[in-house]
């Protein structure tokens, strides 16, 4: 409705030298890191699921950047390395997790899909489409219900928007004013059929219009357009005015899964989006217009493929989960 409030339309942020450079490197490692996991996966080493993040990036670093790690609570579904790796977590027990080790940030036993951290306020990795939705709202009821002044940031893809649970989500948000951005990562072709082809309403921003719940369409692809969204999102949810929907509109450069040849959309067409709208390259050139060089750039990546190839020496050399391990955390006895 015109006479009914909204939050106002999100400016591209406009971030210092040194921020830019940790916004790019934080992507940078996220996109590196996913590559080294498709080749262990080619390699047998991840068993499985695995959906990699590669061409999301901006999305999770963007966001996450504006959340206060250890207040604020983050929930996605199965495609959640890249926000794990933007929340913080140590890039070791993230791979690790994903080649089955004990030293596994979910010991070993959820993999790629079922990643966990209490400690950083992560909750998962779901493997049910859409199921964080509604278990978003609780996290965000409990915010509410402890006075904490903190957040829950719900990620679901352009598939789960087409979930009843997500719409149920919605409602009780919205009555209860919960403090919850309901974060729709539209990636335009969910599991392989294409947003127009599934939705009968694509715009996904207007998802939330019956139940009041204001939207914003943001560039998923542009880091800085991603962070300027978070802040006016976050700073209507923590004034008390309740939920709010941020459709990003992005794009996945590999399949929906490893398993996935992705022939339902030309090779042409992905190439033209890594050409005009990566995300890495558009904050390269942000930070050539800050004074910064390629090989400074060069520096950072050298330094992430380090880390990343420390990751995957770790993960490969740990022990797998002892067999006494086989009937542990299935239910939990302590709070």
């Amino acid at each position: 409705m015109p006479n009914r409030e909204r939050p106002p339309e999100p400016q591209r942020y406009q971030p210092g030298r040194d921020e830019l450079l940790e916004l790019y490197r934080q992507m940078l490692l996220i996109r590196r890191f996913e590559e080294k996991a498709g080749q262990l996966y080619g390699l047998g080493l991840i068993g499985g699921f695995c959906h990699l993040y590669i061409g999301q990036e901006a999305v999770a670093v963007g966001l996450q950047s504006a959340l206060t790690p250890g207040l604020d609570s983050v929930i996605t579904g199965y495609r959640d390395h890249g926000h794990m790796l933007a929340y913080g977590i140590d890039p070791k027990v993230i791979m690790a997790e994903l080649t089955g080790r004990a030293a596994g940030i979910s010991r070993g036993k959820g993999g790629s899909m079922h990643m966990f951290s209490t400690d950083h306020r992560f909750y998962g990795g779901h493997g049910i489409v859409g199921a964080q939705v509604s278990l978003g709202a609780g996290l965000a009821f409990k915010h509410k219900y402890a006075g904490d002044g903190g957040v829950c940031m719900a990620y679901f893809g352009d598939g789960a928007a087409n979930q009843g649970q997500v719409y149920e989500s919605f409602n009780m948000a919205e009555l209860w004013k919960l403090p919850i951005i309901f974060v729709i990562e539209n990636n335009q072709y969910a599991m392989g059929t294409s947003v127009n082809r599934s939705s009968a309403e694509d715009q996904l921003y207007r998802r939330g219009e019956s139940f009041r719940i204001p939207g914003i369409q943001v560039d998923g692809m542009d880091v800085l357009a991603c962070r300027g969204a978070a802040e006016v999102a976050l700073d209507w949810v923590r004034s008390g005015k309740g939920p709010v929907i941020l459709e990003m509109k992005t794009y996945r450069y590999r399949g929906h899964s490893m398993s996935d040849p992705a022939k339902y959309r030309s090779r042409d067409e992905v190439q033209s989006v890594k050409e005009k709208s990566d995300p890495i390259d558009q904050a390269a050139r942000d930070l050539g217009a800050l004074g910064v060089t390629e090989a400074e750039l060069k520096d950072i990546d050298r330094e992430i493929r380090r880390i990343v190839g420390e990751a995957a020496d770790f993960a490969e050399t740990m022990p797998e989960p002892d067999l006494s391990e086989l009937h542990t955390d299935v239910l939990v006895e302590t709070y």
